[in-house]
């Protein structure tokens, strides 16, 4: 009976040699010798936070160096007009482009308002925020800009009142130039011309919070002048659709239309009668010496009116620019 050949041993190296593994790992591999000398070693990690740190630094220098070169130290004594930049400057006017406040006809109880408001603050006394709306080309911006020369004709230069012209666009930077204004020693007409809003335009909430209604309020030598043809601030189609589409469609028109209550005088402006208009072109003839017949200078004036379709103190300045031009007259302010 032959015999069976003996099994071979069992080799369990892992468990004889290295006990036995956690369930779920592998040896670690192990990587000949000359390969791990060869192993490149690793940027230290504080050299990158240093260059890091250099580049932000270098680049916080130049921003700080482009901001002061861009916002010099403002001089308030420099003029008496400014136009204000959203982005911090007030560039200086050296000569305001207006009217002299004679030749504005047929605004008289307009100019008298307006002055008197305007002189009351010059003097430190209460005074109202200011809307000029109505007709086109009646001189509303130009009652503005002439009520601020009146006031300042006999005022000496410490208590000269600034003008500081802020652009319809611009709106939503107001509460920044207040504060800038707040703590000067001037007072000050913040004047926008042409004011109004339109579609789903939602910077008119900064200028009810700097007129009123803000913690901080309208700065005491601040006041608010602003032209506009709308007695509301805003299209009559933008009103009609709040009220179409809101739930209570009362609410929804008294918040767009509370805009024009925050001005407390209401100035309105209309469209002026032909004598009023003749009265305006004999007013701009006599003060820059245009010598025309008085037949001729009412029929021509006439004629030009009609074929512009109205009558206003711009058309009739525009028709004294053609007439001065054709003959030959230089309008110099006298």
């Amino acid at each position: 009976m032959s015999k069976k050949p003996a099994k071979a041993p069992s080799r369990s190296p892992a468990k004889n040699a290295l006990g036995p593994l956690a369930k779920g790992t592998r040896p670690a591999a192990q990587k000949p010798p000359e390969i791990a000398a060869k192993r490149p070693a690793r940027p230290a990690s504080d050299d990158t936070a240093d260059r890091i740190a250099r580049a932000l630094e270098a680049i916080a220098t130049r921003l700080a160096a482009t901001h002061a070169g861009a916002t010099p130290a403002l001089d308030l004594n420099a003029a008496d007009a400014f136009v204000w930049h959203p982005d911090g400057r007030l560039s200086t006017v050296p000569r305001v482009s207006r009217v002299e406040i004679d030749l504005l006809k047929g605004i008289d109880r307009m100019r008298d308002i307006l002055i008197e408001n305007t002189e009351r603050f010059a003097n430190g006394l209460p005074a109202n925020n200011a809307l000029l709306w109505g007709a086109r080309g009646m001189g509303k911006s130009s009652l503005v800009k002439a009520a601020h020369a009146s006031i300042n004709v006999t005022r000496k230069p410490a208590d000269r009142l600034k003008l500081i012209e802020i652009h319809r666009e611009d709106i939503e930077s107001l509460p920044a130039l207040m504060d800038i204004l707040r703590a000067a020693p001037f007072h000050f007409i913040v004047f926008c011309d042409d004011l109004s809003f339109d579609g789903n335009d939602a910077s008119y909430k900064s200028l009810k919070a700097v007129l009123e209604g803000g913690i901080e309020g309208r700065p005491e030598n601040v006041i608010l002048y602003a032209t506009s043809n709308r007695r509301h601030l805003l299209a009559r189609d933008m009103i009609e659709n709040e009220r179409s589409t809101a739930i209570n469609p009362g609410e929804a028109v008294e918040e767009k239309v509370s805009l024009s209550d925050r001005f407390g005088l209401w100035l309105g402006f209309h469209r002026c009668s032909q004598d009023e208009y003749l009265a305006m072109v004999k007013g701009y003839c006599g003060h820059f010496d245009i010598a025309v017949a008085a037949d001729q200078l009412e029929r021509e004036a006439l004629e030009w009116a009609t074929t512009r379709g109205s009558r206003s103190g711009r058309v009739a300045w525009q028709f004294t620019q053609d007439l001065a031009g054709r003959l030959g007259v230089r309008l110099s302010a006298k």
